[in-house]
């Protein structure tokens, strides 16, 4: 079945994200708050989706391609209303999205070649990182004494960011493109 509840939970995440950026771009008292609880609710669709799909047998193609879809539209557009925001410096934010499209791109060369690349490791550092950057920055406002964290995790998601890219190239890229000549 191709709308399964693990497909489904992606789509949500997918619908949650103009609401998510009209909230934070609206002016209205409390809205990092609101904008908080639809991250997270979003975020919750993440791991279950993933958890359910696995746990019941329900891995589906249509779900290996619209879940990581769904993670990169929910957190890029976050990232960039946060750089409209002012609250994340838009280079910062250019290297997360830099690294999101280099490894999609990776992983098309390597389905064209029937090669999977599956997840590693550091990519899932990678996206609790933003996750938690993304929480900070939303209410960054908001945290008085622990406004330092913020900006530190966003530096963190970034470096996990980089970091994970670079091993995505450096352990596939090889395989990919080690024998291939310009003709």
């Amino acid at each position: 079945m191709i709308f399964n509840l693990p497909n489904i939970l992606s789509l949500v995440r997918i619908l949650l994200v103009p609401l998510l950026v009209a909230i934070l771009l609206t002016e209205f008292e409390g809205k990092e708050f609101v904008a908080l609880g639809v991250f997270l609710l979003a975020s919750l669709t993440d791991f279950l989706d993933g958890f359910i799909a696995r746990r019941r047998g329900l891995v589906t193609r249509l779900g290996k391609l619209l879940d990581p879809a769904a993670d990169k539209i929910l957190n890029g557009a976050a990232f960039i209303a946060l750089v409209e925001l002012e609250v994340a410096p838009s280079w910062m934010v250019v290297m997360i999205i830099a690294r999101e499209f280099a490894v999609s791109g990776l992983r098309s060369v390597a389905a064209s070649e029937n090669i999977v690349l599956g997840a590693i490791a550091s990519a899932k550092v990678k996206t609790v990182t933003q996750m938690i950057s993304i929480a900070l920055l939303i209410i960054y406002e908001r945290l008085g004494s622990f406004e330092l964290l913020a900006p530190l995790s966003l530096w963190l998601a970034m470096l996990a960011s980089v970091y994970s890219g670079l091993e995505y190239f450096f352990r596939y890229g090889p395989r990919l493109f080690g024998s291939q000549r310009v003709q």
